[in-house]
């Protein structure tokens, strides 16, 4: 049996009881489906408390009630009206006494073409959820760990996309480049106030923003399995929750502005 020792005392438990979130109050954004749900049910598995963001009001409910209103709640929020992120931010404190951990994972993804044809006002949709709406509850949530001397940390769904490039996807593309220096560059300001942000960037994973039913996202997993480099493997929305878990525990107390890599090492090899 794999074991493993607790902080304060030397005895050991098994990693099934191990809690490693245990009383931490997250935000989740995007938290109504795929990367973001998965993460609402794991990290309150370890203990942790979730309010899931989200603009899908029905499917966001139906995550909490499966997970126990105890330990999750729904607020409704779009994340490009900063009101709306500031109100989201002070729910979250008013209903448990701080906060501890923001997980900005909402993000939308505009359909290929060519820049020749590039939509503007997608590109502006994509840039205003994937970085203003992910700087606004960065602000937000880091203004609320300061007050409370927290030491908190954010977390950051970003993309192989920004380690690459993405063709075609030029709104999406740019949006994930532009959030990972957003990323680095606060890491040095929240650094002082003991706050750690990194990113966690995935390969593609089968979730709503790529898959419209089974019958797509069974297309798009046969698609990554194809063109991954890790075979015997196919990335899910759990591998990616388990990477945002590590991110935002203690145990990777000492690690900020990085930008966790999970993809099988498609961005070391570069497959032609």
């Amino acid at each position: 049996m794999i074991t493993t020792f607790t902080k304060y005392k030397y005895n050991y438990l098994p990693l099934s009881v191990y809690r490693r979130l245990d009383g931490k109050i997250v935000i989740i954004t995007g938290g109504a489906s795929g990367i973001g749900a998965e993460s609402a049910r794991l990290f309150t598995d370890h203990g942790a408390k979730v309010v899931i963001v989200d603009v899908e009001e029905e499917l966001g409910q139906n995550v909490a009630v499966s997970i126990g209103e105890d330990k999750a709640s729904f607020y409704r929020c779009d994340v490009t009206n900063e009101t709306e992120v500031a109100n989201a931010v002070k729910f979250t404190v008013d209903k448990h006494g701080k906060l501890d951990v923001l997980f900005s994972n909402a993000g939308v993804c505009e359909p290929p073409g060519s820049i020749l044809d590039l939509n503007l006002e997608r590109f502006d949709r994509t840039m205003a959820v994937n970085v203003r709406g992910a700087a606004a509850f960065i602000k937000h949530a880091a203004r609320a760990m300061v007050e409370n001397g927290t030491r908190g940390s954010i977390v950051c769904t970003t993309s192989v996309a920004a380690e690459i490039g993405g063709e075609g996807l030029y709104g999406y593309t740019a949006s994930k480049h532009g959030l990972v220096g957003l990323i680095k560059s606060v890491c040095g300001d929240l650094g002082k106030h003991g706050i750690r942000i990194n990113g966690v960037a995935p390969f593609a994973v089968a979730t709503a923003m790529t898959s419209h039913d089974e019958e797509t996202a069974k297309q798009m997993e046969e698609y990554c399995e194809a063109n991954g480099i890790l075979k015997g493997v196919v990335l899910k929305a759990r591998h990616v929750a388990e990477a945002a878990m590590f991110l935002v525990s203690d145990e990777s107390v000492y690690i900020s502005g990085q930008n966790l890599v999970v993809d099988g090492g498609f961005c070391v090899v570069r497959p032609t």
